[in-house]
């Protein structure tokens, strides 16, 4: 999910929401014989949606509606009506049990919108079944039962990604880029900021109040939002070795779902990080910050500033717009894959477990009061 026009990325859910489905025709492109998944001579894919409650679901829909080549056969929800409501979208049949995805050799991949306490048997039962898949973050409540998943995905061997859509931002792409060059130096020190008002302005009320219930999502805000601005901060930074937290309530409005929070983390190469992540902001216009002993990134309002010894014109002054191209949208790159290019940037299993380590970690020290090793 992507804005291939923005810089940050880390945009209001509602405008995201908006221009996410300016990118779906994009990877049309890169469609080639997929005879290794034995559709051979086909120009369709066959996929099933499993389950529909994530918020991002209706993108995801607009997506595969976009692409020619994909076909969902297939809608399972446990919610009846929400699974008629976008069988209905997709031109796709409802079913009452997902076994009957899992049995149906024509099924090639799944995407699964499920509540999160409901990942991990889906996602073990797909694999189970040699379906490739696309899961929406956060893979699953627990590091337990994440890494459980991303063994079983790479055990069977199958095509993988998440809907981490920041990874796809011209600006992170570039800042990646010069982080391995050593534009920056020693980096000391980093901040990642995701945060919108969707508490304020009742985003949770009604159909998807489950993202604002922990016993089903796993994290409140914090967790929901901040596992994009970590995807960001670990994809450029590596492994984190400790953290902590404070991570709070706010207006009450969804109970006891936190709606705010803030956390420090030591990097195991060295640099400390700061993340912060709600629901409760009226603005947001510090997305992303690096320095570095010989640079300094930060980027303000959707425009990257960039100040670097070893790079020529980077002073810092102006906005950076030498940038690389965004590649498509996650739920795009996942199609791609299954068409056959082995190009796309996939999120791995193993990265996505361990934003979940890490976020777990963090929600602890919160509880605590303490720091956390990442285990």
């Amino acid at each position: 999910m992507n804005s291939e026009q923005s810089i940050s990325k880390s945009l209001p859910r509602r405008e995201f929401i908006r221009q996410v489905g300016a990118t779906a025709a994009s990877a049309a492109l890169f469609a080639q014989s997929i005879s290794a998944f034995g559709q051979e001579n086909s120009k369709t894919i066959t996929l099933a949606l499993v389950g529909a409650a994530h918020i991002h679901t209706p993108n995801y829909v607009n997506i595969l509606k976009k692409r020619p080549e994909v076909k969902v056969k297939y809608v399972w929800d446990h919610d009846q009506e929400r699974a008629a409501r976008n069988a209905k979208e997709l031109g796709s049949q409802v079913v009452d049990d997902p076994k009957t995805v899992w049995n149906d050799p024509e099924i090639v991949g799944v995407v699964i919108c499920s509540e999160t306490n409901r990942h991990r048997d889906l996602v073990v039962a797909a694999a189970n079944a040699k379906k490739h898949m696309f899961v929406e973050k956060p893979l699953g409540i627990t590091a337990k039962d994440s890494k459980a998943m991303a063994d079983a995905i790479e055990k069977a061997n199958l095509i993988f990604t998440t809907g981490y859509f920041m990874r796809t931002a011209p600006a992170h792409i570039f800042l990646k880029e010069q982080i391995e060059k050593g534009s920056f130096g020693k980096i000391t020190r980093a901040r990642g900021s995701n945060c919108h008002n969707g508490s304020l302005g009742g985003w949770f009320d009604k159909e998807w109040r489950w993202m604002a219930d922990p016993k089903q999502a796993g994290v409140g805000a914090f967790g929901d939002l901040g596992t994009h601005s970590l995807d960001i901060l670990m994809w450029l930074l590596g492994d984190v070795e400790s953290v902590t937290a404070a991570i709070n309530v706010v207006t009450g409005r969804y109970e006891n779902c936190d709606e705010s929070g803030e956390a420090l983390m030591k990097f195991a190469k060295g640099a400390a990080v700061t993340l912060a992540a709600g629901w409760v902001d009226v603005a947001n216009p510090v997305t992303l910050e690096i320095s570095g002993t010989e640079g300094h990134a930060v980027i303000i309002n959707n425009k990257l500033y960039f100040n670097s010894k070893n790079v020529k014109g980077a002073d810092g002054k102006e906005p950076w717009t030498e940038l690389p191209s965004a590649p498509p949208a996650p739920m795009d790159q996942f199609v791609n894959a299954l068409m056959g290019n082995k190009d796309m940037p996939l999120v791995k299993p193993r990265e996505a477990a361990a934003r979940v380590s890490v976020m777990e970690a963090a929600y602890k020290g919160a509880h605590n009061n303490a720091w956390v090793k990442v285990s």
